[in-house]
This record gives C-alpha cells, sequence and structure tokens, in this order.
C-alpha cells in the first residue's frame, strides 16, 4: 500500500474523481436518477471508498456544492454594494441551472424530506454563507452604503426569497435585467432616501 504523500495523493486523486463523476451524472440524468453504483462506476472507484468517505449520495453532493459554491464564502467587496450582491446571487442562480439537473435543486429537495440531511446542508453550506453575507452587509453599513438601521435578516430574506420561490414553482431564475431590479428595490427599501430640511 503506498504511504505518506503517495497515499494522501491517490486518495485526493479518487475524491476529486467521485466529485467530479458525482456532477457530470447529476447534470446528464438529474439527482433522482443519482447512485452510488453509478458514481464509482463512473470515477473508477469502488463502492467502499465512497462509503468510506461519506454516509449517502446527499452526502457527496452536498461537498461538492461546498466546493464549488466559492464566491459566498468570500463575498467580494469591490466598494459597489450592488455589483457585489449580483455576483452573490448569480452564483445562486448558477448552482441552480437548468433546473431539472442542476446538483444543488435535487440536493435542497431531498433535504426537505430528510431532517439530517437538512442539517447537514443548513450547518455545512447554508449558514457559513449567510454570516459571510452578513459581513459584507455590515461593512457596507460601516462605509455609507447601506443604512445603519437596515435589519440584515430581512435584507437576507428580500435578496435570496425570490430566488428560491422561483425555482419551488418553476417560474425559471432571473435574467441579468431581471436581477438588477430585484437588488435595486431592495437596496431602494433598505436605506431610505435623507431627510430633507423644510423649506423655509
Amino acid at each position: 500500500m503506498p504511504q505518506g504523500s503517495n497515499a494522501s495523493r491517490r486518495s485526493e486523486s479518487s475524491r476529486r474523481a467521485i466529485l467530479a463523476a458525482t456532477e457530470e451524472l447529476c447534470r446528464e440524468s438529474g439527482y433522482r436518477r443519482l447512485t452510488i453504483e453509478a458514481i464509482a462506476a463512473r470515477a473508477g472507484v469502488g463502492k467502499t471508498t465512497i462509503y468510506r468517505w461519506w454516509p449517502s449520495k446527499g452526502a457527496v453532493v452536498l461537498e461538492l456544492l461546498d466546493e464549488a459554491a466559492v464566491v459566498g464564502t468570500a463575498p467580494p467587496d469591490t466598494g459597489d454594494l450592488a455589483a457585489d450582491l449580483r455576483s452573490l446571487l448569480t452564483e445562486v442562480i448558477e448552482l441552480s441551472t437548468p433546473q431539472d439537473s442542476a446538483p444543488g435543486v435535487g440536493l435542497v429537495a431531498e433535504a426537505l424530506q430528510d431532517p439530517e440531511l437538512g442539517r447537514e446542508l443548513r450547518e455545512r453550506l447554508i449558514e457559513p454563507r449567510i454570516a459571510t453575507f452578513k459581513q459584507r452587509l455590515r461593512r457596507a453599513q460601516d462605509t455609507g452604503e447601506l443604512s445603519p438601521d437596515a435589519d440584515l435578516d430581512v435584507a437576507l430574506d428580500l435578496l435570496y426569497g425570490p430566488l428560491y420561490h422561483r425555482l419551488a414553482l418553476h417560474l425559471g431564475m432571473p435574467d441579468r435585467a431581471h436581477l438588477d431590479a430585484l437588488i435595486t428595490h431592495v437596496l431602494r427599501a433598505l436605506t431610505p432616501p435623507p431627510e430633507h430640511p423644510p423649506t423655509p
């Protein structure tokens, strides 16, 4: 058996192959048809290798998404809050498209029926990204881009809620113009215009 760095390289190579196979199979046939057997065959590994690292196909897809959603873990801070929010929301849209074969869509659907998977999804993927989203908005408050009394929980719901609403009801993800309009309206609602002194 390989030892030391050779073993680590082999393990990492197998892990990457498994994640790549998982994404390919989801894109080809959808999450519902995904099986551990199919992943193993596509990746060229045994099922025992997969089960040694993940308890289920949902756990494999969760790791795949955790690595793919890189914008959400380190939101841009360009000084243009609207542009930075567009980058964050665009990543969600891309990970949810096309709806019938995107790995994230199938995972969220299964998590609604599997409390343990739902907990893992929330703790590993969702909550850390909510935290970084709020950090970006706090910086916007510090620099005056956003009202200091803006409710960041409400901001989260107003920005992300429409995406999942459209996803759940099969309305299609917003295009660039629709997304820009959403961001504009939300920021307008969260940052009231300055009060003007009464006209003498």
